[in-house]
């Protein structure tokens, strides 16, 4: 997942404005509680965020990936 599909899929599964609200203030404990836009910016993969926060947010993984999206593959370890 590239970093442009993770904020096109947050702004469709959360929408616009409470998905940029999320992006910046909800805190993610499993990634040493940075926001989103700290993980991003400290290099986390966009698809381990994005699963995080879904998880934290409860997001079913029916509606996780967005009408038109294909889970993308997990980033190598």
């Amino acid at each position: 997942m590239r970093e442009r599909e993770f904020w096109e899929l947050l702004e469709e599964v959360f929408g616009r404005t409470y998905g940029r609200s999320l992006s910046r203030d909800q805190r993610m404990p499993k990634l040493a509680n940075m926001t989103v836009v700290e993980a991003l910016d400290a290099g986390e993969e966009p698809r381990v965020v994005w699963n995080v926060l879904c998880d934290q947010m409860e997001v079913p993984d029916s509606k996780r990936w967005g009408h038109n999206h294909n889970a993308p593959p997990m980033p190598a370890v």
